[in-house]
């Protein structure tokens, strides 16, 4: 697989040139200035791609071209979105760009509680804890029905906890959950998360469904057109928050909607963190099952932890190899994906790769690195990926698979 990385632009802590060291082979990364709804302008992406060429890259995968909540809910402004994600997508393919992820999560983008929290090994991790979270949602968002989503007893803890934090600890939790994390397309006010979900009103999850098949039959024949690929991210966690509705949390989501959508533009991204936290996830038999539609692979780990609601865990970021999802078995079954598209003659039969998240380690910590994306933490993955890709044998013999 094509070993990248994400990079956030020039603000990016990490270095370009330092990516060489690590063995980064390309890059992901997005114009994050331009809001969803908006084109991105052929000057923009020549200038990002300038600046990658510079430090020796090539602009390999785009995460995201964010897609608008007008265009989730089909309101409002749907039909100018509609336009400026056609025409950007006319922009990158004019650029030679050609793989592009994006997600249909309603209004909160991947969500955590804690962006720090403390390891047994020294270093720090990204959380999801439902109590926090609950606490967000009954006590400091004050959403409408947000009761009828918990259990009593969470209820009650989340209420104890509250009665517990400090204005400060409140802060940091409405920040975490708010304000964007890393690479998130929006960054909101309560007000705005309030007048967001009224916007969801009457939205099921097969109205939402709907609403991203509506939106694919629009946009994938254009993409096909221009020999793009477009690879939807799973839901961050795969379970209903604030009373949304979800429609990309398993693998039978995926079925649902690259068969409504039944065009080879029209792909998955395979994230095993988002979508390794339900445990029904089966890595390999993902790959099995949407191999030929996988057109960008998130190669990260979750580990669940015991929560007051069985179907909404916690789970913390763990080591690329350490947590529940089965990353050996994963990795070789995109290897054999690989193969077979190699001998199909597809052109695209290296499947982009990126280390997703990781833990903060050693010059990671002390808060100056980006969560999620520490340059240490990531590297240790990426190292653990491409031991397990070497590893790799084909089954028909005994010789190393090659170029990987």
């Amino acid at each position: 697989m094509k070993q990248c990385w994400r990079w956030f632009g020039p603000e990016d802590s990490v270095k370009l040139s330092d990516l060489h060291q690590v063995g980064v082979e390309g890059i992901v990364t997005a114009i994050h200035a331009i809001p969803p709804g908006k084109a991105w302008g052929a000057q923009a992406i020549v200038d990002r791609q300038s600046i990658l060429s510079a430090g020796g890259y090539r602009w390999d995968v785009v995460e995201s071209l964010p897609v608008s909540e007008e265009i989730k809910t089909q309101s409002g402004l749907m039909s100018g979105h509609i336009a400026a994600y056609k025409t950007s997508l006319r922009a990158l393919a004019q650029a030679n760009i050609e793989t592009v992820c994006y997600n249909f999560m309603p209004i909160l983008d991947w969500t955590r509680t804690s962006l720090r929290a403390p390891q047994s090994h020294g270093g720090a991790a990204m959380l999801f804890d439902l109590i926090d979270f609950a606490v967000f949602d009954l006590h400091i968002l004050e959403r409408r029905g947000a009761a009828e989503d918990y259990v009593d007893a969470l209820r009650a803890a989340a209420f104890e906890r509250f009665s517990q934090m400090s204005g400060g600890d409140k802060t940091i939790l409405q920040r975490n959950i708010t304000a964007g994390l890393p690479g998130a397309n929006d960054s909101w006010s309560l007000a705005d998360v309030r007048r967001l979900l009224n916007s969801y009103k009457g939205i099921t999850t097969e109205r939402l469904r709907a609403n991203l098949v509506d939106f694919l039959s629009e946009v994938a024949p254009l993409a096909e057109t221009l020999g793009m690929r477009l690879c939807c991210h799973p839901d961050d966690p795969p379970f209903s928050l604030l009373g949304l509705p979800r429609v990309m949390s398993s693998s039978a989501d995926y079925s649902a909607v690259l068969n409504a959508v039944d065009l080879p533009a029209n792909g998955a991204t395979l994230c095993t963190g988002s979508l390794g936290v339900s445990p029904s996830f089966d890595g390999p038999e993902f790959v099995k099952k949407h191999g030929p539609r996988i057109h960008f692979a998130h190669l990260r780990n979750t580990k669940r932890l015991a929560s007051l609601m069985s179907d909404k865990p916690n789970f913390f970021e763990a080591p690329h190899l350490d947590g529940d999802t089965d990353m050996v078995g994963t990795v070789h079954a995109l290897m054999v994906e690989q193969d077979r598209r190699k001998a199909e003659g597809r052109a695209d039969w290296k499947i982009p790769m990126r280390p997703d998240h990781g833990q903060e380690l050693l010059s990671d910590l002390g808060g100056h690195s980006t969560p999620g994306y520490p340059l240490i933490g990531r590297m240790r993955g990426l190292a653990e990926l491409r031991g397990v890709m070497a590893a790799y044998r084909p089954s028909l013999g005994t010789q190393n698979c090659g170029e990987y």
